[in-house]
């Protein structure tokens, strides 16, 4: 048998991995150290933390070897925001029948105006829509036509439940039943605001981490002059929803279960919800981080393999247990460390791949995807000249890792490569354990599957060797629960990187891959990006 060309290359690169070239678990632990330290304060964006994970980034491009790829021949591409805080005097409250119940902020509802004003009210009809999902494959329709122009919409995040792939793809979460599509519906009808009625298992995380992620400033790109918005994107906890919902002598289990049927109609509750947002508006200074290592093909180096990674986490806020410091070692400094290492390693190459390699640690992702988005919107290489985007986000350092989760590569036309990849490494390739949650919708390669760019994650493991099968699984379910969108996600001295050099490598192999083919990947036939 003869090898192709980019075959054989992906081969010899092989060997590289085991030489000088070779991907490190201690520089990914060493910048994983530095990224989450207590001195960048949470790489807030915005923020003077964030300032310096910028440049620490931008640095360690450059010592690498790979060439600025930003504005004006810098690392750096501007991404305008607004920041918009809302304070805490935020008032909140719903009526009917002569009863008024009202909500205080944090403790039972948190929220932003996307309208970016110093203070935005409402009092409007508050209407139910169920999952407030419009979806014309499935034969979905939660407003059946209703005119909810000008009503505040309640709401539950996550959509009707199904075990069946042929309606709302069973198990596996669609764009539908993320939070980011409720708002936008929202506003597609009209709405004058919408409020999310939080529970764990429809959401898939506490009211904490809603609490610590809308609970401090928000980031919008800025509206053009006569733009729409919402004057309330919003979250009420269980027991906040409960008492509107008896203002109109319903409750949040019974208003569940008529979500889940087809013939569900919109409720006009007969309660009036008034608010009042005080919030501070700010432009912010915030940007993406960009590195390029040129391919060796004439033609074919005006195409890129993406790399990404967000670099930002929530900065400083709300103290827990006296911390402040939401350090974000997981999430997301470990990616963050591991795109640094693939961009040295990558620039190593005594021979470089057909393709370019762009490297993008991008901003205010925990904010929407913000970041991602706006490359996606601008982008520094044409979607027709971008092969694919391999994201990382949220590794666990907790030893040798027996699998790897590739959230969404089965997607792509790029998956045939992957499982040979992960096989050649001696790495089983496992199902994303919480399809329902929707993870592919939750990071940053989402930006560029939105733009028509096949994308995905190359994630964390679910088993590691030494440990019983289902430790992997009891160890997500504790960080979770305990430190995910917490100031106890900080670097541990004890932390075991061996699973962020095998993930590294997954990508680093794949990469090198697609850089070297002829053709282009693309969206496998049936799957919603391809439709």
């Amino acid at each position: 048998m003869i090898l192709k060309p980019f075959t054989l290359f992906a081969v010899a690169v092989s060997s590289l991995l085991a030489q000088s070239t070779s991907i490190s678990p201690e520089r990914i632990r060493e910048h994983t150290k530095f990224l989450s330290s207590d001195l960048l304060e949470g790489r807030g964006v915005g923020v003077r933390g964030g300032q310096l994970a910028t440049e620490y980034m931008a640095t360690q491009f450059a010592l690498s070897g790979a060439r600025p790829a930003g504005d004006n021949g810098t690392y750096f591409q501007k991404v305008p925001l607004i920041g918009v805080e809302t304070q805490p005097a935020a008032q909140l409250s719903a009526a009917a029948r002569g009863k008024t119940e009202a909500f205080r902020w944090l403790d039972d509802f948190v929220g932003v105006s996307p309208r970016q004003e110093p203070l935005t009210t409402l009092d409007a009809e508050a209407v139910f829509v169920g999952h407030g999902i419009t979806a014309p494959e499935w034969k979905w329709d939660d407003f059946k036509g209703v005119d909810v122009t000008g009503k505040i919409l309640v709401l539950f995040t996550n959509e009707p439940t199904s075990t069946d792939p042929r309606f709302f793809d069973g198990r596996a979460l669609t764009y539908y039943g993320r939070w980011t599509y409720k708002y936008e519906e929202a506003l597609r009808r009209g709405a004058l605001g919408a409020i999310i009625i939080h529970t764990t298992p429809t959401a898939g995380y506490g009211w904490d981490v809603v609490r610590n992620s809308w609970g401090r400033q928000a980031s919008f790109v800025k509206l053009a002059s006569g733009e729409k918005s919402l004057a309330l994107q919003g979250w009420v906890t269980r027991d906040a929803g409960e008492k509107l919902l008896a203002l109109a002598g319903r409750s949040v289990d019974d208003l569940l279960a008529a979500s889940e049927k087809p013939d569900f109609r919109p409720i006009p509750l007969g309660v009036r919800i008034r608010g009042r947002l005080p919030s501070k508006v700010r432009e912010l200074e915030t940007r993406n981080v960009a590195a390029v290592v040129p391919g060796s093909d004439p033609k074919l180096k005006d195409e890129v393999v993406i790399f990404s990674a967000h670099w930002d986490h929530l900065g400083i806020g709300e103290p827990v247990n006296g911390d402040p410091i939401y350090n974000g070692a997981v999430d997301n400094a470990t990616g963050c460390a591991i795109l640094l290492e693939l961009a040295r390693a990558w620039a190593a190459l005594p021979q470089k791949p057909r393709r370019s390699a762009l490297f993008l640690a991008v901003t205010a992702e925990e904010d929407g995807l913000r970041g991602s988005e706006y490359y996606a919107a601008h982008p520094l290489y044409p979607p027709d000249h971008t092969a694919i985007d391999l994201n990382y986000d949220a590794i666990y350092p907790w030893g040798r890792a027996l699998d790897v989760v590739l959230t969404g590569a089965e997607r792509t036309t790029a998956w045939p490569q992957a499982q040979q990849i992960a096989k050649r490494l001696n790495l089983a390739i496992a199902p994303d354990a919480q399809p329902e949650q929707g993870h592919y919708f939750r990071s940053d390669h989402f930006s560029f599957a939105h733009a028509g760019i096949p994308a995905f994650s190359v994630g964390h493991a679910t088993e590691f060797a030494g440990k019983p099968k289902e430790w992997g699984e009891q160890a997500f379910q504790e960080y979770n629960a305990k430190h995910y969108h917490q100031p106890s996600d900080e670097f541990q001295n004890d932390w075991d990187f061996t699973a962020l050099q095998q993930a590294a490598d997954v990508g680093f192999l794949l990469g090198l891959d697609i850089a070297n083919q002829d053709k282009l990947p693309g969206w496998r036939p049936g799957d919603q990006f391809h439709r």
